[in-house]
């Protein structure tokens, strides 16, 4: 019994099924919605959810359920030696410092990574992580190269509507009436620990053309390679809207023709605080 078993959330984007397929365990996050709890994935699809989001209903997130972690890591460690848990950003969520806390008692057999990921960049620590147990490295060295890698990333979003970051309280009421009056497309940035302001465009366009700059910067700039990414893993994401960001991805295509674009729906975490219709693109720096 050498093996390492991979756990994640639901952030990561991976589906139960797709979890599966690649040999991983995904808990779900569980949501509030008008005081119900739903599981993503399990009991709430992202169908349903954005229809309870258009309905204006009270929605707000929460950590996995302690008992559920320790439940599964228990059951993982009656068949493999060692569990890699990889949990959402520490910086978003309370969930990766809970999961640090409860593992210290399975004294090296749980190591949990917090590498500052979130939806298509930490499904990327989970496919690494598996290609790394495959080759025999321990818990303690995924959980290092990971770690070391931590800044190897960026996303940058695109959101539709302000309502939503003015319900949540990350801007003013004030700044919201403004930004609607003049039609802004705010682009956000994820890099490391949390969600920012990175630019206000006046229009989908010019907000598609910001982040395709902003992700060739981070080419050329942060990472040393070249204008095509060579090198890095070239992601986008998207809430709602799957029509729309397949028109992005087109775009982005032909900007970027030599990079096999990964796309999936953004985590329904991020969602509930940036509403539907955005888009996101975001880059991984393949391990070496």
């Amino acid at each position: 019994m050498n093996s390492v078993a991979v756990v994640t959330d639901s952030n990561s984007g991976i589906t139960q099924a797709q979890a599966q397929e690649l040999g991983v365990r995904v808990l779900p996050m569980p949501f509030y919605i008008d005081g119900v709890m739903y599981y993503e994935d399990i009991d709430l699809s992202q169908e349903q959810f954005y229809q309870k989001l258009a309905s204006g209903a009270s929605i707000s997130t929460s950590q996995p359920v302690v008992a559920n972690v320790l439940d599964l890591w228990d059951e993982l460690l009656q068949t493999h030696s060692q569990v890699v848990h990889i949990p959402m950003s520490s910086g978003l969520s309370g969930s990766c410092e809970t999961a640090m806390a409860l593992a210290q008692k399975y004294q090296g057999r749980v190591e949990v990574v917090n590498n500052q990921r979130i939806s298509v960049t930490q499904k990327q620590s989970v496919l690494e992580a598996l290609e790394l147990a495959k080759a025999g490295k321990t818990a303690q060295e995924i959980k290092k190269i990971l770690e070391d890698a931590k800044y190897d990333s960026s996303i940058y979003i695109m959101v539709d509507t302000l309502y939503y970051l003015k319900k949540g309280g990350r801007i003013t009421p004030a700044a919201a009436a403004i930004g609607t009056f003049l039609k802004l497309k705010p682009v956000l940035q994820i890099q490391g620990e949390k969600l920012d302001a990175f630019a206000k465009a006046r229009s989908l366009k010019q907000a598609k053309s910001i982040m395709i700059k902003a992700i060739q910067h981070d080419f050329t700039h942060r990472f040393g390679t070249d204008l095509q990414g060579s090198g890095m893993h070239l992601q986008m994401a998207y809430t709602g809207d799957r029509q729309e960001a397949e028109a992005f991805r087109q775009e982005v295509q032909q900007v970027f023709p030599r990079q096999e674009i990964v796309m999936d729906p953004l985590s329904l975490s991020v969602s509930c605080h940036i509403g539907p219709g955005a888009l996101a693109l975001a880059c991984t720096k393949i391990l070496p």
